[in-house]
Parts: C-alpha cells; structure tokens; sequence
C-alpha cells in the first residue's frame, strides 16, 4: 500500500492572510509542518498543494515538494483531489492541516493504519473531551461513533444530550469526542467525494465531512491522546512551543 501526504496551503485565509509563511521560531509554518509530515515512516511522499508562487517557491528553496493548484477549490479536501489525480499509483491520501507546524508524525500514522482493513474508505482522529468548555465549544466539532469505530455524525453542538442533567455534568454521564481534522482516504473515494453536491446537513453545520456521511461513505476512527496547536489567527502563535 503506497500513502501520499498532500499539506494544502493557501494564502489568501480570510482570518490570517499569508499564514502559511509566517515565521515561527526561524522558519515558516508550511516548512515546519513539512518537516513533521517527512518525520512519518507511514508516507511514501509528502506534497504541499498550494495556490500561490509565494509558498510554492519556499518550498523550493528548501528542498521539499510542491505543486500549484487551482485558485477555486473550496476546500483543502478539493486541493488534496487535485494533486491525487496526478498520482495515480497511490492507494491513499492523507489530508494533512498546514496549519499544524508541530504536528505529531504519530497522528498520521495512526489515520495511516485504518487503512490495513481492506473495508475502510475514510479514516480520521478523535480524542476524549475531558472539560466541559470543551465539550460546549462551537468551534471544536463533536463526533459520535458507533460500535464498529466509525463516526455517525459530527457537530458543533453536545451530542447526544443527556436528558434529566445538567450540560456541565454531562461528561460524568457520557463519553464525548472531539474531532481532530486530519483525514485519509482511499484515492477512488477521495476522487466521489469531491465531486459530490454539498449537503443539507454540510450547510447547516458548515462541515464538510457530512456531506460523506450523507452521501453513504464510512468514516473510520482512531482515538489519539495528542493534539497539536492549530494556527488560525495571529493570536494563536503566541501558544505554539517555544513562544
């Protein structure tokens, strides 16, 4: 089984413009994630798919891979399809957030080895909520699961809702998971789910990964204990290690 790392980057994020290249510590943030992502033993080949000379050149410079790619994907998920296509001796692709400079290579090799079961066609990570401002934090997608380890749905709200207690007890009745955003796919299932319509549920929750489940697709989870810090503002740099 031959596994592709594709990192997405964009330039143009509405909440921090030029992310990918801003400086941590010595080098930008699509280099370290870069670095990590070559770390893992699972891929066979880390590309970073990217829509602006900038990024592509400084990942030139330092000797990684890149390729451009259209500036009207929606998602990281479209610009993953894009460049998988052009690989095509590749079993499975991992999504891998460029806004993760610390990434653990664990994490990826944990969503890699979902994909030693034959039937998986989606693998993701979750991890236990242990506060309960975590588990009420719109911002940070739940996910319910089922017996056979794969997810049923994900949300922004508390699911499910413990009747006859109070939200802030709920952890005490109930195991929540959060979702935690690196996703593998089967290259076929990569190529559906992007040509896909978005969804009902998608729109109303603003998360792609309903659309697969709408739509039929299985999502097979691994449970992890690490998270690593996203950037998605410049507030957040100041979290990272070392800041």
């Amino acid at each position: 089984m031959k596994i592709l790392g594709v990192i997405p980057a964009r330039y143009a994020s509405t909440r921090f413009p030029g992310k990918p290249l801003v400086d941590i510590t010595g080098k930008v943030m699509i280099q370290r994630t870069y670095e990590q992502c070559v770390k893992c033993s699972s891929l066979d080949e880390v590309i970073v798919a990217t829509d602006d000379e900038r990024i592509l050149n400084h990942i030139h410079d330092f000797g990684g891979k890149a390729v451009m790619t259209s500036v009207h994907h929606q998602s990281g998920t479209d610009r993953c399809a894009e460049v998988a296509a052009s690989y095509p001796e590749y079993d499975v692709v991992i999504n891998i957030q460029g806004d993760e400079p610390y990434i653990d290579p664990v994490q990826i090799s944990k969503v890699a080895a979902c994909f030693t079961n034959a039937d998986t066609q989606i693998a993701t990570l979750i991890k236990k909520i242990t506060k309960a401002e975590d588990l009420h934090n719109v911002n940070s997608p739940k996910v319910i699961i089922n017996k056979l380890a794969e997810a049923i749905y994900f949300s922004r709200s508390a699911i499910p809702h413990v009747r006859g207690s109070e939200p802030d007890e709920w952890l005490t009745h109930f195991d929540y998971f959060k979702h935690i955003g690196i996703y593998g796919f089967r290259s076929d299932v990569l190529q559906q789910v992007t040509k896909l319509p978005v969804s009902t549920l998608e729109k109303a929750e603003s998360l792609e990964q309903l659309r697969w489940i709408e739509n039929g697709y299985r999502i097979k989870v691994a449970e992890t204990d690490l998270e690593t810090q996203a950037v998605d503002t410049p507030e957040d740099l100041e979290k990272l290690p070392g800041k």
